[in-house]
């Protein structure tokens, strides 16, 4: 098992043990030298459940808490687990099974309702939300930005962080400032998938080389991700699960100390408040 002497943290990735590779993923990132990972449920949809009610994404989180316990296991540091309820819920209730938009956001306030009770509990970290990253009606955006309001709202009663999917941007300071109005500082508001330049929320940055480079120059709070999918059906989606290990190498070799200190570190106890280094002593 490599040792890259630091925490190396994946903050947005997928485990799916029943029908992805799940905890041989975990395998290969530890073996690389990651250390830390905030796993985030997948879309409920994608682990067989079409919610009627909020109860019924339990679940889907539960599903994700129990691998993210098992790949504590098999991690120099640790695991956490990320819980919400993906944005592109609501064209599945709307399109699919004629949910009023209204509804759809209704019941997606519920799935997050139920997120919430979980970092409550201790069991979860932070909550995930946010809008579709394609287009949509004027009625399913306005229901799409209820949700994600609610769940600022949601997270500054918990004093967590919310990881937003969203669509491609450099300035969400619109949506930052949402999550201010309702309490949360604008730095526990996170865009996964983010380029290395972003205003407003933190930049958790998709591990290629020329966005990091970017994150690097910049000198400004960031996490690292590969939003690994787990996907048996999409092997060649996104990045895999050695990425993040293999760019700290990188950033490393290229005498970027402080821009990995920055990611692994520093951001992680900014934004969530967990301790990538006291964690690795487990």
């Amino acid at each position: 098992m490599e040792d890259l002497g630091t925490p190396v943290l994946d903050n947005h990735l997928h485990l799916d043990p029943e029908h992805g590779r799940g905890l041989e993923a975990v395998r290969d990132f530890a073996r690389l030298g990651g250390t830390h990972l905030l796993v985030v449920n997948k879309p409920s949809w994608l682990l067989g459940v079409e919610a009627e009610t909020g109860d019924d994404f339990d679940s889907v989180f539960e599903t994700t808490v129990d691998v993210v316990s098992e790949a504590s296991e098999l991690l120099p540091g640790r695991a956490w687990p990320v819980l919400g309820v993906h944005p592109g819920l609501v064209s599945r209730l709307v399109e699919d099974r004629g949910f009023a938009p209204e509804e759809a956001s209704e019941l997606m306030r519920a799935g997050l309702d139920r997120a919430a009770e979980f970092v409550r509990a201790g069991d979860a970290l932070a909550l995930k939300s946010g809008r579709p990253h394609y287009e949509v009606s004027d009625a399913v955006w306005r229901a799409s930005n209820d949700v994600m309001r609610h769940a600022f709202s949601l997270a500054a009663d918990l004093d967590c962080a919310v990881q937003l999917h969203t669509e491609a941007a450099d300035d969400l300071t619109k949506i930052a400032e949402w999550a201010e109005t309702r309490g949360l500082p604008a730095h526990r508001v996170v865009k996964h998938y983010a380029g290395g330049m972003l205003a407003g929320p933190t930049p958790s940055v998709m591990s290629e080389k020329d966005r990091l480079e970017v994150a690097a120059d910049r000198a400004e709070p960031f996490l690292m991700e590969t939003d690994f999918v787990d996907d048996p059906d999409r092997p060649g989606a996104v990045l895999g699960p050695k990425t993040v290990p293999r760019r700290v190498r990188w950033l490393l070799d290229a005498g970027h100390d402080d821009a990995v200190a920055n990611a692994h570190v520093e951001t992680p106890d900014h934004v969530y408040g967990i301790d990538t280094e006291a964690t690795l002593s487990r």
